[in-house]
């Protein structure tokens, strides 16, 4: 099937719509998202949160473990796909000209696809991880092997890079000649394609194949693990312990739920059945509040971390007190 080339395209930007185009909605919005007098924005946020956890989880012997090396790398992807998306809706809240160049548009979906299918990958290995974990105690350090663990990780990372650039490269060989508006906060492939003046249908059919597939294979991964475990902790007959032993996949199981259920919402339904308006607000969730709500999400329920964290304040507070001394 020969596709248009790209520069047949009339359409040299895009407009995002993003949220209600009301000015006293926006700046509501914005200050919902900043505040000026603290220098608290919701990047920030998101930065001293994973950044913070992948400097504890780095600084701490006790954490160089499996588990911990997948929630670093969960909180670098975490990081960088809010990065491609945060910046630009912050700025369209206040300024007039909510316009992103065509190449800028190709480049923050290629980006965003590319962390958010990783992401994916990454929750999927870290269940596996907790399935060897708790099914497999005796052979879990030879299993989860440094080596095999970094493997897994750069598979995840080549997962997501070769799901942005098919999804990318079909994308944008397709025609724009006509609306430029996108309903959306970010460049989001559904909404792209409905712009298009070309045939769509093998996009399409991408999307709900292979794109699709990147979900339903995370997500099977994740059930298969969790049955096994559950099967496992079910013969466990201290309730104590029982408890205990789950409670290690508690925030893994929140954060699979939060991002893989609205994922699959969004992307595995028939075109029909999009609703723009309703959309960009579910999508809120996959593309700002995890990366919020991770480092949260790992850190207050898991006392290996709590423990890190308060070891590091205690011993920044007596480098303090040494220093003042000296």
């Amino acid at each position: 099937m020969e596709m248009p080339a790209a520069n047949d395209t009339t359409v040299r930007e895009f407009i995002l719509l993003g949220f209600p185009s009301r000015p006293s909605i926006q700046v509501v919005l914005f200050l919902a998202f900043i505040d000026s007098r603290t220098g608290r924005d919701l990047e920030s946020m998101i930065l001293l949160g994973n950044v913070g956890l992948m400097v504890l989880i780095r600084s701490n012997p006790r954490l160089h473990t499996p588990m911990y090396f997948f929630l670093s790398n969960l909180s670098f992807v975490d990081l960088c796909y809010s990065s491609v998306i945060v910046p630009k809706m912050l700025a369209n809240f206040l300024l007039e000209s909510k316009a992103i160049s065509y190449t800028g548009c190709g480049l923050q979906f290629y980006f965003f696809c590319t962390f958010a299918d990783t992401e994916s990958f990454i929750l999927a290995t870290m269940a596996y991880d907790r399935y060897v974990a708790i099914c497999n105690p005796l052979l879990y350090t030879v299993v989860m092997s440094p080596r095999v663990c970094v493997l897994l990780v750069v598979l995840s990372y080549i997962g997501g890079t070769l799901s942005a650039l098919v999804h990318t490269c079909f994308a944008f060989r397709l025609s724009f000649c006509g609306p430029n508006i996108i309903n959306h906060f970010f460049c989001d492939l559904p909404l792209l394609l409905k712009l298009s003046c070309s045939d769509t249908s093998l996009n399409e059919l991408l999307l709900y194949t292979y794109g699709s597939s990147v979900e339903i294979i995370s997500v099977i991964v994740i059930l298969i693990s969790y049955i096994f475990i559950v099967i496992s902790v079910l013969r466990i007959r201290s309730a104590t312990a029982r408890h205990k032993t789950f409670s290690t996949c508690a925030s893994h199981l929140t954060s699979v739920i939060i991002y893989e259920g609205t994922l699959l919402f969004i992307y595995s339904r028939p075109s029909s059945w999009y609703s723009p308006n309703s959309d960009k607000y579910i999508s809120v969730f996959y593309t700002i509040m995890i990366p919020v709500l991770n480092p949260l999400i790992y850190s207050l329920r898991n006392k290996d971390v709590k423990n890190a964290l308060r070891t590091a304040i205690d011993t920044k507070v007596l480098a303090q007190r040494i220093s003042w001394l000296t």
